[in-house]
């Protein structure tokens, strides 16, 4: 069985500025797939869903085989669609494999978003945010092999994904001190401290969420315990200066 069995719900239209490949942020949910978005045709609707079904049947296949079983015979076999077609939506198979992580990657950044929408705490935020990421992990099984293997086999699509993902945590971490949250940390400390968060979460999914036959465990709350400790203590207590 592949490890990621849920429908891979990636973003179909637009690109972002900091990665040429990414696709959009916006989510599309069941509901708006169901539904022709204003002014589009059937035909785009149908071309849309195909390139939709190739994405999650890479996700599918780079879970399973890895990048480098990830034939374009097998991804459009699993789509569904003819070989031929694939060509009709990426110029080749390194194409998609460089596109596959950051789409997932903007998927991941929706999902912590929804989950710590109204909450103001800053450490309760980062906290519920901790979760989140693992939370998408349960979700999309496939996600860690896709990442830990993109350096390597989809440097590119790697590049882009780390520049989204850090982008977002740094707007998200200025607001915050814009706001006085963090008042231990001085400006030129924010892009430094996304780094240290980013990594914290790589090498915890290494140690804590990785499960036999491709499966994602659940974090134990010792590690959620010990990260909220650090959090706590480590946000808000030192000066500036210090």
């Amino acid at each position: 069985m592949v490890p990621d069995a849920t429908p891979f719900d990636v973003m179909a239209a637009g690109v972002t500025a900091s990665a040429p490949t990414a696709m959009s942020r916006t989510p599309r949910t069941a509901a708006a797939k169901a539904k022709p978005a204003a002014g589009r045709t059937r035909r785009q609707e149908k071309a849309e869903q195909v390139r939709l079904a190739l994405f999650d049947a890479a996700a599918r296949v780079v879970g399973k085989h890895g990048y480098a079983g990830a034939s374009v015979a097998r991804i459009t076999a699993l789509a569904g669609v003819a070989q031929g077609t694939f060509y009709n939506y990426f110029a080749s198979r390194q194409d998609l494999l460089d596109q596959l992580l950051p789409a997932i990657g903007e998927e991941m950044l929706a999902h912590i978003a929804g989950q710590v929408r109204g909450e103001r705490d800053q450490v309760a935020r980062e906290e519920k945010r901790f979760r989140a990421f693992f939370g998408f992990l349960q979700k999309r099984p496939a996600f860690l092999r896709i990442l830990n293997e993109a350096e390597v086999y989809a440097p590119r699509g790697f590049r882009a994904h780390l520049a989204n993902i850090a982008a977002e945590y740094r707007r998200t971490l200025e607001r915050a001190h814009g706001h006085g949250a963090l008042p231990g940390f001085a400006e030129d400390e924010i892009e430094p401290l996304v780094f240290l968060l980013m990594a914290a979460r790589s090498y915890t999914s290494l140690r804590y969420a990785q499960g036999p036959a491709g499966r994602v465990k659940a974090p134990p709350e010792s590690l959620i315990r010990a990260y909220v400790k650090l959090m706590r203590h480590g946000l808000t207590g030192g000066s500036a200066g210090s």
